[in-house]
């Protein structure tokens, strides 16, 4: 695909994205019943009353009976809007919600964006202040300098809550982080380092100013701006800010002050940092360029003539990518959970520091499998934590938050920090964010997919994201001619033979092969020259199967169109075998309060007790694919043994196969639903049972319960499903449902792209 084309491409999908299935990206809801005549006078007149008395009484009653102590405002008035300048209030609105979608998913902040129409930085500060009843903190967002350091400075003096710059102060806080990391790297102290620095923005000015409170001297920053060197005197494009940072000098140009630099500092614009500039940098320099899509100086570049460089950039597809979610959810989660009047500087350090440890531990087992294909060992290429490793809710959170109380900003102070950081981690998979850790990984290995049904629209939209988003290999059975009519009536830019490769059924030059090899996989089992000829020239699924077993593709994804069952017979059929053979099919429901994995919804009708336990081990293992440590509830129409025979006979029989195993994840049963998912109720009806907590994964003792259990969370709570997963084929085939949708398609295009035959 041409660069024009793909960037057409992501255009098309980011406008649908936004405006399907309904337009925007953020939505409230509530969070207390109204069901009722009772429920209505509690939740407004004359009940309310009664909350509006207490925050009458002290303020910080605000944080227990409203939704204020987690709430944040992220405002802006669209006047320096990511690579896009001024482009107004109205116009940044998109990206202020994705802001506010960021705060959501990963630290489970709500949050509102308020895009106001003011430039001037003295109203725009009268207008957030005015704000401080409804919020607990305030995000300011995309707000151009030098008015961005008026409008956080005025609203900082004046507000009880806190007030933060993330465009200054997050990138600030994840270059420190880098920083520190990379000075130990290199084995140099703050306190001796040249640093020459370009961009005078509001980015550009808070990274130095942050690195001059962790030890660098004011005398040894060179910064450098589109007029060149920044030095006392200079009049033209001057603001207080950079007058900070004016040298007594007669150098005027980058190339002049960049000789002998320890620390390259770029927050401006594409190839600023030439190759010779960089070759007369001190040894092991660290060149941090961060401009987006293209930096100071590509890293190929700078190593070519700097083999020792440390280098970090803005971008993901490069190591070391400085990325302000790193910072920005978890400080404000420490900062609303202790009632933080402001966010000061020991706050900002202590999430530096608990950033720049993290990389330096040990590895965790999640972080490992989200980022599988990585080295993750600190070093120059691991300097600052992945954004999806699961620790960093805990760490920077609770590292924010102690540091508020010790300065004594902290109204709500926390009494026991390792509780504290025990509920942070619990909360870190309640969300679709779980998919991430699954297309990173896939994004590391290039396998080919085959799609059975590769002429319906959900597949051919579902190809063009995996060519976005991935590495992986699209191949699509069906015929040219209709692929790419369809292509081209739906207004997508991939074409058969260009992006991915096509099997045409109808005339395909392997034909005479792959009706051979069905013919030799089958011959014993009924299926004459003749039938396998027709299989091969009517049997989408059948032909996907082969391409398997064949090695021309990695992983089949079928049954988009059909049933369930019969797909699976060719899947079983062809790649079966004594290693390779289904355990069951397990969804995956994200709901709002975290993941719930149910099993086995499609495969056995009536599973035997040797099936359930075999569908409970696969299960464990597909719950820890994605970072979730397995809580497993047999569920039954009976109760702990109240009905002798039935379902509840086949999962005690179950259950009494993994008790002469060795396993290494909790279970119980049998039980009902609710039970499986109250521990209270639960441990009223069997005291000291050996289940912690709620379950997470139901196996259930009939297809049709585990199957009606998930229609409904699918369709009456919001629940997305993720799969059917085909467990026991070893990621060799995956028989999904026709009501999945384009993006379902996609994420189950990652799980088989995934290399994890450990999870079979």
């Amino acid at each position: 695909m041409t660069d024009s084309k793909a960037q057409e491409t992501l255009r098309e999908a980011a406008l649908f994205y936004h405006e399907y299935p309904k337009p925007g990206k953020l939505e409230v809801r509530a969070t207390k019943p109204l069901a009722n005549g009772r429920d209505l006078a509690r939740a407004y007149s004359p009940g309310v009353a009664e909350a509006c008395v207490e925050i009458t009484k002290a303020e910080t009653n605000a944080a227990r009976y409203t939704a204020r102590g987690n709430l944040v405002a992220v405002v802006s008035n669209g006047s320096a809007v990511l690579g896009l300048g001024n482009i107004g209030a109205l116009a940044s609105k998109p990206v202020m919600e994705g802001k506010a979608v960021l705060f959501k998913k990963f630290a489970g902040i709500d949050c509102f964006d308020i895009e106001v129409n003011e430039t001037d930085p003295e109203k725009l500060a009268d207008i957030v202040c005015a704000l401080e009843p409804t919020f607990g903190a305030i995000n300011l967002e995309d707000i151009k300098a030098p008015e961005c350091f008026i409008v956080e400075k005025l609203c900082r003096e004046r507000m009880n809550i806190p007030v933060f710059h993330d465009d200054q102060h997050g990138t600030a806080i994840v270059v420190g982080a880098a920083a520190t990391n990379a000075l130990r790297v290199a084995g140099k102290k703050f306190e001796d380092i040249k640093i020459v620095s370009t961009g005078g923005g509001a980015a550009g000015i808070a990274c130095l100013n942050m690195l001059l409170k962790l030890g660098v001297k004011r005398e040894n920053v060179w910064l450098c701006d589109i007029k060149g060197v920044v030095y006392e005197g200079r009049t033209e494009e001057m603001t207080d800010q950079k007058a900070e940072y004016a040298q007594k000098t007669d150098k005027r140009t980058l190339d002049e002050v960049i000789e002998g630099a320890d620390l390259f500092l770029g927050l401006s614009g594409p190839g600023v940092l030439k190759p010779e500039m960089a070759a007369k940098m001190a040894d092991r320099p660290i060149i941090f360029a961060l401009a987006n899509p293209t930096p100071e100086i590509m890293p190929d570049d700078a190593r070519a003539v700097k083999p020792g460089a440390i280098i970090a950039t803005g971008r993901s597809d490069f190591p070391n990518q400085v990325n302000n979610v790193l910072c920005f959810p978890f400080i404000f989660r420490g900062a609303l959970d202790v009632g933080a009047t402001e966010i000061n500087d020991e706050m900002k350090i202590a999430c530096i520091e608990g950033i720049a440890a993290l990389a330096r531990a040990t590895t965790s087992a999640e972080a490992a499998a989200a980022y599988q294909g990585e080295d993750l060992t600190f070093g120059p290429e691991y300097l600052i934590p992945k954004p999806f490793d699961p620790r960093l809710s805990a760490v920077v959170s609770s590292a924010v938050a102690k540091a508020a109380m010790e300065t004594g900003v902290a109204t709500r102070p926390i009494e026991d920090m390792q509780a504290y950081k025990h509920k942070l981690n619990a909360s870190v998979f309640k969300s679709a964010l779980l998919m991430r850790p699954i297309f990173h990984a896939a994004a590391t290995a290039s396998r080919r997919i085959v799609f059975a049904e590769g002429e319906d629209e959900r597949v051919l939209r579902a190809a063009q994201a995996i060519l976005e988003d991935t590495t992986e290999k699209p191949i699509l059975i069906g015929r040219p001619e209709v692929i790419e009519q369809r292509c081209e009536r739906h207004g997508l830019n991939i074409r058969p033979g260009r992006e991915f490769e096509i099997v045409n059924p109808e005339n395909d030059p392997r034909y005479r092969d792959y009706w051979g090899t069905y013919h030799q996989i089958m011959a014993r089992r009924g299926v004459t020259p003749d039938v396998a000829r027709a299989v091969m020239r009517t049997n989408s699924t059948a032909i996907g199967a082969v391409m398997v077993h064949r090695g021309e593709a990695d992983s089949l994804i079928c049954g988009s169109i059909g049933e369930f069952r019969w797909h699976l017979n060719y899947v079983t059929q062809v790649l079966g075998n004594q290693t390779f053979r289904p355990h069951g099919a397990l969804s995956m429901m994200i709901l709002e309060d975290g993941p719930l994995f149910l099993a086995d919804t499609h495969v056995w009708s009536l599973p035997s007790p040797q099936e359930l336990a075999e569908v409970a081990l696969g299960a464990a293992r597909h719950a820890r694919r994605f970072g979730v440590e397995p809580r497993i509830a047999f569920c039954s129409q009976s109760q702990f043994g109240n009905q002798a025979e039935g379902s509840g006979k086949r999962l005690r029989e179950a259950i009494a196969i993994l008790d002469e195993m060795e396993t290494d994840f909790q279970y119980e049963g049998e039980m009902n639903v609710d039970a499986a998912l109250d521990p209270d109720l639960r441990e009223r009806l069997l005291p000291g049972g050996r289940l912690e907590g709620a379950a997470n994964v139901l196996i259930f003792g009939h297809a049709d319960a585990a199957s009606g259990v998930r229609n409904i969370l699918k369709m009456k709570a919001d629940g997305l499903e993720v799969g059917p997963i085909l467990m026991g084929m070893g990621n060799r085939a995956h028989v999904v449902t026709p009501g999945i949708t384009a993006r379902g398609l996609l994420n189950m295009a990652a799980i088989a792209g995934t290399p994890v035959a450990q999870y079979g």
